[in-house]
């Protein structure tokens, strides 16, 4: 897979991943910061790194099989791995300015 195909390829992953909505702030979880990378390897291999907005959030699980479905609902996807990390810990600072005004934040 060369680099330009990759990077098309993690563009529509991550465009799969914005059907996921955080069940607590209402707004899906690409736009808010919680994805920090969407890895694509030879043979539709997808790692994606995100958070929580807290350690012990109440829906990681939903929130890492949310994304691990959408993931997998792109055609040529062969394997999913979800990877849950909080370093670097989430600020509001990691959000997209349409999340910020949705939320009525700065």
């Amino acid at each position: 897979m060369t680099d330009e195909e990759a990077t098309e390829f993690s563009g529509r992953i991550r465009e799969a991943l914005r059907m996921v909505i955080d069940p607590e702030l209402g707004y899906n979880i690409v736009d808010l910061g919680l994805v920090y990378d969407v890895a694509v390897e030879d043979g539709g291999v997808v790692r994606i790194a995100m958070t929580t907005t807290t350690r012990g959030c109440p829906a990681t699980d939903y929130l890492k099989s949310g994304s691990r479905d959408a993931a997998w609902s792109v055609p040529a996807v062969e394997f999913v791995d979800v990877a849950l990390t909080y370093d670097p810990p989430w600020t509001p600072d990691m959000m997209t300015p349409d999340a910020k005004q949705h939320l009525g934040i700065g």
